[in-house]
């Protein structure tokens, strides 16, 4: 699963036990607590509609324990004047509202509730956990960037059982556009912000590969390149030109082929220039590219 989390794992603590919340609720829970209505929280409004509920020891059965059967719950714990809790509320909030159903998020306030936040093991806030089947499957504390909740919502929502569309990203449309259109030092800045924000954004990480592409190539040209290359199989400056103007030719198969071919032929820094300027230009086309794992093959074996 996506792990946003800036702590170690609420999970090395042990195991939650969530029994003991499990049945009929405390009588004066009962009592002041009318069936239809919802409970009283400490946090400010939702503004989620019906994907944020509020919960007590009164409806976590209901809202949490049994709802996250048929769907994930996650479940925010916080409380009213905290800074951090405050921030990242509504955040959740909303995403659950874009969310449409897909998942619900559970809000527990933990001073009107100190014993499901000791169930839970909370020792501080905000935290995170995220129930699916009646078990919290993931968890964590902090406030984390939103790109990486969003894909650790997604990741709890592929658990649930949920098809998840890939939602855009903003900040790749925009990284995407300054290449396009050839300012890559805009494009490069980008590219780095996701990165330090989402360590393993493979389509960051793909687009810092590209800018890196397209500045060894600026100012060659493709015809007395490969020429160049033809003429010389030995000079590696030239063969490593030769396979980035391949790669952007389309031919990307024709490079990794002339690289492993290099690889075999050369030894030590030499070499390893070539691994690496190969390495890279497997990470322009993405590590789910067949192309691409065949060539990992062919390269193991150049080495190996």
């Amino acid at each position: 699963m996506s792990d946003p989390r800036i702590t170690s794992s609420i999970f090395t603590r042990g195991a939650v036990d969530l029994s003991a919340l499990r049945g009929t609720a405390p009588a004066s829970a009962r009592t002041n607590t009318p069936a239809q209505a919802g409970p009283s929280s400490g946090l400010p409004a939702a503004a989620g509609g019906r994907s944020v509920v509020d919960v007590t020891e009164a409806n976590l059965q209901a809202e949490v324990l049994e709802r996250s059967t048929t769907m994930p719950v996650v479940v925010f714990f916080g409380a009213a004047g905290y800074p951090e809790s405050d921030q990242f509320a509504p955040v959740l909030e909303r995403l659950a509202a874009e969310g449409g159903g897909a998942w619900t998020l559970a809000r527990i306030d933990v001073q009107d509730n100190p014993r499901i936040a000791q169930m839970f093991q909370v020792q501080g806030i905000p935290t995170v956990y995220a129930v699916v089947g009646g078990r919290p499957v993931d968890a964590f504390s902090g406030v984390v960037p939103e790109a990486q909740l969003r894909q650790w919502i997604g990741a709890v929502l592929k658990a649930g059982g949920v098809s998840v569309a890939e939602p855009e990203d903003p900040r790749l449309d925009a990284a995407d556009d300054a290449l396009m259109s050839g300012d890559l030092d805009a494009a490069e800045q980008a590219y780095r912000k996701i990165l330090a924000e989402s360590p393993a954004d493979a389509a960051a990480e793909a687009g810092l590969a590209q800018v890196g592409l397209a500045r060894r190539v600026a100012g060659a040209e493709p015809g007395a390149a490969l020429a160049a290359a033809e003429a010389n199989p030995d000079d590696v400056e030239a063969q490593l030109l030769a396979a980035d103007i391949e790669v952007l030719s389309g031919v990307a198969e024709q490079a990794y082929a002339r690289l492993v071919g290099l690889v075999r032929r050369t030894a030590g820094d030499d070499r390893e220039k070539v691994r690496q300027h190969l390495v890279g230009l497997f990470t322009v086309a993405g590590q789910d590219d067949p192309a691409v794992a065949s060539a990992r093959r062919a390269l193991a074996s150049a080495l190996f």
